[in-house]
């Protein structure tokens, strides 16, 4: 049974009159907003005894625990906590309940920051012209102050190795996809030798951030931050997928040379282009695996979903994007 807005409403109200030391303290409804495959998002206001408005979001873990490689509700408001002290423009934390009566799953109080986060309005619309323009810069700067991120301030985060996990993933599901057997044979012959770990996000895409007229405003979803390669998130930002149809190679709007000077200026270790082209090359096969496992939770029955299932059709356009990647002339 999914949680009504009034129940969601009255358990915040009691953690904030708590958490601000206002017995005064009112919300107004909840309203669910769209997205997000594995938490439930709400949107609210908060009103404190002095007239003083907070818009809020909060985020709140659905049914079951956190999944394999997903952070808890509680962990990712500590790691937002962190990355705000690293300078990472992020939504300020204002409170968590953990299960409290009412709410029925763990849950997260933030602030809510205006802006865009559909990545199709980011790159077509006039208003976001000069955002456009800095926004690999600014992407660049959010990732090095994530990197920077004392691993000791994100005690909650596992070290991931992609390559071998996903690989897990794609046997376990027993398909037959040569496209991603080829992706795996050159990822192995390809590996790059160890570096620096490093926090990282996970999923710094289009899609996870808040983009203003003025560029980019906070960096949202941090569910699948790990310790691992800082490289990662550069190469995630140029999958095919997350540039919505934009000419530019690294988010749809820019290119490598922008992406990798502008990481180095803004403190990052230089990166070489071939161990960003390795991670291209993984975060590609990785998001064809998602792909398939989306519509394997559909076609099970385990959660029955358009989008999932749409998403699964999506797989065969990752297996082509992949072969681009590793031998342009097939495709060409």
């Amino acid at each position: 049974m999914g949680l009504s807005a009034e129940a969601l409403r009255d358990s915040v109200r009691d953690l904030l009159a708590v958490e601000l030391g206002d017995a005064g303290v009112q919300l107004t409804l909840p309203v669910r907003l769209s997205g997000g495959a594995s938490r439930d998002t709400w949107s609210v206001d908060v009103r404190r005894s002095d007239g003083t408005v907070v818009p809020c979001v909060v985020r709140r873990e659905r049914g079951g625990p956190p999944g394999r490689a997903q952070l808890g509700v509680g962990d990712e408001a500590e790691l937002l906590q962190a990355a705000r002290r690293a300078g990472v423009p992020v939504p300020a934390v204002i409170a968590r309940g953990d299960a409290a009566p009412g709410s029925g799953a763990a849950y997260v109080v933030m602030e809510r920051i205006e802006g865009e986060t559909l990545a199709p309005r980011i790159l077509r619309e006039e208003r976001y012209a000069a955002a456009r323009a800095r926004l690999v810069g600014d992407c660049a700067a959010a990732a090095a102050r994530i990197h920077a991120i004392p691993v000791g301030d994100a005690t909650c985060l596992r070290d991931q190795s992609p390559l071998e996990e996903y690989r897990e993933v794609l046997d376990r599901l027993g398909e037959p996809h040569p496209a991603f057997e080829l992706g795996f044979r050159w990822l192995e012959a390809h590996r790059p030798a160890p570096g620096r770990r490093a926090v990282v996000h996970g999923d710094l895409r289009l899609g996870n951030l808040i983009v203003g007229e003025d560029g980019l405003r906070a960096v949202l979803d941090w569910e699948l931050a790990h310790l691992g390669d800082p490289a990662e998130d550069l190469g995630w930002l140029c999958v095919k997928a997350w540039r919505f149809g934009g000419p530019g190679l690294v988010a749809g709007v820019g290119t490598v040379d922008e992406l990798l000077d502008a990481y180095a200026q803004n403190g990052g270790d230089r990166v070489d282009p071939d161990r960003l082209r390795w991670w291209e090359v993984m975060g590609t096969l990785r998001w064809g695996i998602i792909c398939i496992t989306q519509a394997a939770t559909h076609l099970s029955g385990g959660f029955r979903s358009v989008e999932l299932a749409a998403i699964g059709r999506r797989t065969c356009q990752v297996e082509w994007d992949l072969l681009d990647l590793l031998e342009p002339e097939l495709v060409g």
